[in-house]
């Protein structure tokens, strides 16, 4: 089963939980056990797995990131966004989580974020149920 979600980003730079909607997919799709594929097809996003007990990680990430890769650095693509493609590679664009009981099998701190990198934007999100 392929399911779409679809984001309307904010910020320039943002992590968005999306642990919540993905299980709801899978609570509708009635799969007990197996894997979910989250793909972002986009080059100036990715997905990434981290804590979401604590809202000051997120900003924490981004704080770093944006040091590390920033915004302005003599890049040579035209479009002005070559940092938001870095970042894009160094989270990655999908991930493969294992379904248990009817929802995603994460950690007790663990959560599911989208990384925006060149926002704001309306996103998607392609979800594969196995």
């Amino acid at each position: 089963m392929i399911h779409e979600i679809s984001l309307e980003t904010k910020n320039q730079t943002e992590l968005i939980d999306i642990t919540n909607k993905i299980n709801s997919l899978i609570t509708k799709s009635k799969i007990e056990s197996g894997t979910c594929l989250i793909f972002v097809p986009h080059t100036t996003a990715g997905l990434t797995i981290n804590e979401n007990a604590d809202a000051s990680v997120k900003s924490d990430i981004i704080k770093e990131l944006n040091k590390v890769i920033p915004f302005n650095d003599d890049y040579k693509h035209a479009e002005g966004n070559s940092a938001a493609h870095i970042k894009s590679v160094l989270c990655g664009v999908d991930l493969n989580v294992i379904i248990k009981n009817s929802q995603l099998a994460l950690g007790t701190w663990q959560g599911v974020y989208f990384c925006e990198f060149d926002g704001p934007r309306s996103r998607k999100i392609i979800i594969k149920l196995n």
